[in-house]
């Protein structure tokens, strides 16, 4: 089955010339040149992959990353980029975005970008079905791998995506301590060196949302000076 790819660009040249290589690849290309009606195919579609322009006319590429993400199911992004605006690939991979190209960049360099976050989705999947029947209970928290849920005192907490998968990969190794890059690797995948502050912004709104009191956190401990670990010392339920 050809994988389905939403792209969301308002120079037509770029679109056209990615619409025309990702079909020659055998995927099927759905297009929308401005953010808002890029905004309505993203939430009422199912899509495999969402190429996403940040600077769109109507809605811009950050609000619509944002309410992409906001939804239950999972879809990657693919975020273009101007080489000046740092600040706005930093949020963009903070509110959820897979990976992300400058422009100008080649057809060859998107091209293989596209196939390799098909085949990260690929793995995650094969992983999660393997680990389907695996639940992780620890103190107050059940971890529900197969419905991707977090239920705190049998509450349910709402998460995204890489909350969810950050929160997954600690509590499969308590005690193990992950360095910035390492979580930044397994969680997002390479490409992303540069920007390990974003592991501290995601950790710090998990912590807002399954911890007492996050500035004394139970379950997601700092190592100082080396990255971040999830507890040892909570029992399992």
């Amino acid at each position: 089955m050809s994988h389905k790819i939403l792209i969301v660009e308002d120079d037509k040249e770029i679109i056209n010339l990615l619409k025309i290589n990702l079909q020659d690849m055998g995927y099927d290309v759905e297009l929308a040149f401005e953010g808002r009606s890029g905004l309505e195919k993203a939430k009422s579609k199912n899509y495999d992959l969402l190429i996403l322009d940040l600077m769109l006319p109507g809605v811009d590429g950050l609000e619509i990353c944002r309410q992409v993400r906001s939804q239950t199911s999972y879809t990657p992004i693919l975020m273009l980029t101007c080489r000046s605006s740092e600040l706005d690939r930093v949020l963009g991979l903070e509110m959820g975005a897979d990976d992300y190209l400058t422009k100008p960049f080649s057809i060859k360099e998107l091209l293989a970008r596209v196939k390799a976050l098909f085949r990260r989705i690929e793995a995650l999947q094969s992983q999660t079905v393997s680990d389907k029947e695996k639940k992780i209970a620890i103190a107050d928290l059940l971890i529900d791998a197969e419905k991707r849920k977090v239920t705190q005192n049998e509450k349910p907490v709402n998460l995204t995506a890489k909350e969810f998968d950050l929160l997954y990969k600690f509590a499969q190794n308590p005690g193990r301590v992950y360095t910035r890059s390492q979580l930044l690797d397994a969680v997002w995948g390479t490409g992303f060196e540069s920007y390990e502050h974003t592991v501290n912004s995601h950790i710090n709104r998990l912590r807002a949302k399954i911890e007492s009191d996050p500035t004394q956190p139970r379950y997601i401990l700092t190592v100082w000076g080396v990255g971040y670990k999830f507890s040892d010392e909570l029992s399992e339920v």
